[in-house]
């Protein structure tokens, strides 16, 4: 008997190792859903409910049709979004039913199971973000004792398969209702404990119905359980397709894709270079054509003129001050901006300015809304380096730009500025 049970408890060993091989191996080789630490993996389940034990009684007994009490508690640990690994441990309390001698039985359980998340292999995202469904099966040990019977402990191996529904409450905590059988070999006693019954291999049977919680463990917003799996492969060629056919548009008229545009913006019709920067000889942030224009129209020679035109041009959002992604210092080659703005007020001393600062649509728009509000700081301390009183300043945090398409890298340096409007 026990050369038996050593091959059977070593078979039931190398079924979890090698569930557990090939699942971390799925881990491993599959496209991943959302980078590494982006969905928590841990969970506890708890749960209530009945049992129903059928088959391996001594003739004339049997136990009622539902039975209180039944529990479990469990940790569960997911590989990815689909497999994952459960230890748990059971308890089982039955008796006799109306028609049978007396008895009272104790179970006791642990198993580790494997656990398949089939709400993510379904795809039941398509249609609900809060319904799931999981399916566990694994083997592990079990014993009973029957207060009315034998007074020894039986001891057995079992092998289990079930199914849980899951409705998600909040990211943090989801209701779940679970039908479980439990097989049980090497059973040595009857269920009610009053015959030394050898019954065949897993013959024994108990029937599991709970309801339950389940609590997941993390910081990250969502468990494996709800995150969205996509298929990076191919996400990755759709991008790239989508950046060759954005950087392929000519947003600011100027003759060069936006995909060599290193100056995305500039004023249409003004001469720019083969990479689409505005002509800017004299580096005053004012482009040489348009300078001229305002020269041989108004007379000047030196700064632009002050009057409505050079407004206009502010105003109008010609002069900008760029940024790049997550910072609040501007780029050297934006600073000509910022001079032409100081030009501008310290030829008009009863001007004053808003200095207004936006970001992209990446990322939490709490912190994108604080990062407008520093970059449209850090330029008004520029402004005040520079001779400009604070008092003339005044600072806008108009945080995200949406008017441009989020998912363009070029588009996106677009929005990240800082603009004035001067009253």
């Amino acid at each position: 008997m026990m050369n038996i049970t050593k091959k059977k408890l070593a078979s039931v060993s190398f079924l979890i190792l090698s569930f557990a091989a090939s699942a971390q191996s799925t881990t491993e080789t599959s496209t991943k859903a959302v980078e590494n630490g982006t969905y928590n993996k841990w969970s506890i389940e708890l749960n209530g409910g009945v049992n129903k034990p059928i088959r391996a009684f001594s003739p004339g007994y049997s136990a009622q049709t539902l039975n209180l009490f039944h529990g479990d508690l469990g940790a569960r640990y997911m590989f990815n979004t689909k497999f994952g690994l459960k230890l748990d441990f059971g308890y089982d309390k039955f008796q006799e039913r109306d028609a049978s001698p007396k008895f009272e039985t104790t179970y006791l359980r642990t198993d580790l199971q494997g656990v398949v998340n089939l709400g993510r292999v379904l795809n039941f995202e398509n249609f609900t973000n809060s319904v799931g469904l999981l399916a566990h099966g694994g083997f592990g040990v079990s014993k009973f004792k029957s207060k009315d019977g034998s007074d020894s402990d039986d001891y057995m191996v079992n092998a289990m398969l079930g199914l849980t529904a899951q409705i998600r409450l909040t990211n943090s905590l989801a209701l779940t209702g679970d039908l479980t059988g439990i097989a049980h070999g090497l059973q040595d006693q009857s269920f009610d404990g009053t015959s030394p019954v050898r019954v065949g291999a897993f013959d024994g049977i108990l029937l599991n119905a709970s309801i339950g919680l389940t609590v997941y463990l993390g910081k990250n917003e969502k468990h494996a359980d709800w995150a969205q799996e996509i298929d990076t492969k191919y996400n990755d060629l759709e991008q790239r397709v989508t950046t060759i056919e954005t950087g392929l548009i000519d947003t600011d008229k100027d003759g060069v894709a936006d995909l060599y545009d290193l100056e995305p913006n500039s004023i249409t019709g003004v001469a720019v270079n083969t990479k689409g920067q505005t002509v800017d000889a004299n580096k005053n942030g004012v482009p040489d054509e348009l300078e001229s224009y305002l020269e041989r129209t108004y007379g000047q020679k030196e700064t632009p003129p002050a009057n409505s035109t050079v407004e206009d041009l502010i105003n109008g959002g010609y002069v900008n001050t760029y940024f790049e992604s997550n910072s609040a210092k501007p780029t050297n080659t934006s600073l000509a901006g910022v001079d032409f703005l100081v030009k501008y007020l310290k030829n008009n001393p009863s001007k004053k300015a808003d200095v207004i600062g936006y970001a992209d649509e990446v990322g939490n728009t709490d912190y994108n809304q604080a990062l407008s509000q520093k970059r449209a700081e850090s330029v008004k301390n520029i402004l005040i380096s520079a001779g400009i009183d604070a008092s003339r300043l005044n600072v806008v945090a108009n945080g995200e730009d949406t008017s441009v398409n989020k998912k363009s890298k070029e588009a996106r340096q677009i929005v990240r500025r800082v603009t004035f409007k001067v009253y």
